[in-house]
């Protein structure tokens, strides 16, 4: 029986909730039981919802979710939810798209008001405890909401998802790398004119169209996006790996929060990257995101954390950054005269008086020693907060990024790592069949999503291909065709249209459309049309045509669209073929002849050394 009189998060196995379980709030948790509780009560509900390396989410926690006066506000008059939105991607996903609906942006934390029947009224982002930069305090927000509901709480209509999936769009494959450079800067490399997010799935997408067609325009917006995220503040130079986004036009100064699944799709990028241009510095940027992997994310059983907090000690990116005279009293003479060479020092420095490292332009390398030296002396610094929940989709994210660094570094360990990760997410994370979204400390949560169904399907193509025993190619042939039969409880079909959905069926929360924007990793959507279009082809079965949508915004679901187009290779061969001979855009299928499909052509060829051979004339 719940006890509403207090703050209930302290059983919970989200670190999110945890940081919130001192709150005077009475914060529980999204259950059936909480929202009976409210409608039996007749009370608004306020959800919040956030993560554990969210900075205005630990803002909001230290004003107003701390201030004894706002606390007791919410207490007497609502009854108020915490959500971790990367445990329950739904929920989050519904209130993110109502408050964009009525407020036209959105972002974290996310805190919106709720009949007592659980229909949303009101939305907005941060609120603090006392007005400042223009907002209003959150007692006060809070107390317009209930009078306007007083007045108007008959006229309250449910809010639904629009059923949108994107709309197709006509796209000429010769001009995809003209279309895409409309949006591309050219001064600074990536996509904006603002903050600067890695745009991972339109740099697979380009990726993957210049293997296809050679495009110059294409390799030259690969190049210097690659460039301008390696050697700018998005990169962590010492230790490897990648932060969040950079807040300016030039990949300057970080957000720096580290996620894992931007670890892992920079990995799958640049080990692409380094198949395509050969260029070392790729290959080394790879490796290094492999060692901060293994070095901050990995948990003692082979899987991956969440995350590494902005903040430390409530101070973003102290852990990280360097004063001049700290520099110079580390450093000897030599070696400070090398390093200053290579990284651009100030005595201002360039964030909040220090200096984020930054590497010079035509920067001459760095002797390694030195920046072990720096990194030794860093390590002994205090530490970002780690948000340790094992996310299912994210952790096969990364056994993904770690098959394509096996394939084309060829680092066999790297594959048996990805191996690893698949064994140990259906060991931890699936039970009777059913596979769950997260957990923390070995407490499993019941949900699972598409994301996740999607995500394990499409490794399962991978691993099947990379299988080196019979016996291994049957497991994962079992794995593929019981995880097509997953993912297939999360579509309906309407007329000629597949709808999907995030959740499923049946659960606590009403059923939420999948999202399809490509951003920041492919979306659970386009991860599903991925899957499915690989294993159909393992498989030996039918692939549906797949539209265009728009560029940017859908460029992973773009990806599977340009090879339904003809632009991949089903490559069938009586044994493995090394990766290295082969394109980026291959399906690998073990058959007892030498063949070549692509373009909706097949070509068949006397033995291994004619296939390959071909490839090098298309």
């Amino acid at each position: 029986m719940l006890d509403f009189s207090k703050n209930n998060l302290n059983t919970s196995s989200s670190p999110y909730l945890q940081q919130h379980r001192d709150n005077p709030v009475h914060w529980q948790e999204w259950n059936e039981a909480v929202l009976q509780y409210a409608k039996e009560h007749q009370k608004l509900i306020l959800v919040s919802i956030g993560y554990a390396t969210c900075h205005w989410c630990h803002v909001m926690a230290h004003e107003a979710f701390s201030d004894v006066n706002t606390a007791r506000y919410l207490n007497n008059r609502f009854v108020s939810i915490k959500v971790d939105r990367e445990q329950r991607p739904d929920i989050d996903e519904y209130f993110m798209s109502y408050v964009n609906a009525i407020n036209g942006r959105g972002g974290w934390p996310l805190n919106v008001v709720l009949t007592p029947a659980g229909h949303p009224i009101f939305g907005g982002t941060y609120f603090p405890d006392v007005e400042k930069r223009g907002l209003l305090p959150f007692r006060d927000v809070l107390g317009q909401v209930l009078s306007w509901y007083a007045k108007n709480k008959d006229a309250v209509q449910a809010y639904a998802i629009p059923m949108s999936h994107g709309s197709s769009v006509e796209i000429d494959d010769n001009t995809i790398a003209s279309t895409i450079h409309r949006s591309f800067d050219v001064a600074f490399g990536g996509f904006g004119a603002q903050t600067k997010f890695p745009p991972h799935n339109t740099l697979l997408f380009l990726l993957h169209y210049y293997q296809a067609t050679q495009s110059t325009l294409a390799k030259e917006m690969i190049i210097q996006t690659l460039d301008a995220m390696t050697n700018g503040g998005l990169h962590d130079h010492l230790q490897g790996g990648f932060y969040r986004y950079c807040v300016d036009r030039e990949w300057t100064i970080p957000h720096f929060e580290k996620m894992l699944y931007d670890q892992a799709m920079h990995l799958w990028v640049y080990a692409l990257a380094f198949q395509l241009f050969r260029r070392d510095q790729d290959r080394v940027v790879a490796e290094k995101i492999i060692t901060a992997l293994t070095e901050t994310f990995s948990d003692e059983h082979g899987l991956f954390y969440s995350a590494h907090d902005a903040d430390t000690d409530l101070v973003e990116g102290q852990t990280y950054v360097w004063s001049e005279a700290e520099l110079i009293d580390v450093l000897s003479k030599d070696e400070y005269a090398q390093f200053v060479k290579t990284y651009a020092i100030s005595s201002e420095g360039n964030f909040e008086g220090k200096n984020h490292l930054i590497k010079q332009a035509s920067a001459p390398a760095l002797r390694k020693a030195i920046e072990e030296k720096l990194l030794a002396i860093r390590k002994k610094r205090s530490k970002p907060f780690t948000d340790k929940k094992i996310v299912t989709s994210w952790n096969v994210l990364t056994g993904i990024g770690f098959i394509h660094a096996g394939r084309y570094l060829e680092r066999n360990e790297y594959i048996t790592t990805a191996q690893a990760v698949f064994k140990e997410i259906i060991r931890r994370h699936m039970s009777d069949g059913a596979l769950t979204h997260s957990s923390l400390n070995g407490v499993v949560q019941k949900q699972g999503f598409l994301e996740d169904y999607a995500s394990l399907l499409l490794l399962a193509t991978y691993l099947y291909e990379d299988a080196s025993t019979e016996s291994e190619k049957k497991k994962h042939k079992k794995h593929m065709e019981k995880l097509l039969e997953d993912v297939g409880q999360f579509t309906v079909q309407a007329g000629a249209t597949r709808i999907w959905f995030s959740n499923m069926p049946t659960g606590d929360f009403t059923r939420v459309p999948a999202q399809v924007f490509d951003h920041p990793t492919p979306s659970a959507v386009s991860l599903a049309e991925m899957a499915l279009f690989r294993a159909n082809i393992l498989l030996r079965k039918e692939n549906s045509e797949v539209p265009y949508r728009g560029i940017l915004e859908h460029d992973f679901h773009n990806l599977v669209a340009f090879f339904a187009h003809g632009k991949s290779h089903e490559i069938h061969a009586p044994e493995k073929i090394s990766w290295k001979e082969l394109p980026i855009n291959t399906v690998h299928i073990t058959d007892a002849v030498y063949q070549d499909c692509t373009a909706f052509a097949c070509h068949q060829y006397k033995n291994e050394s004619e296939l390959v051979s071909s490839f090098s004339k298309q």
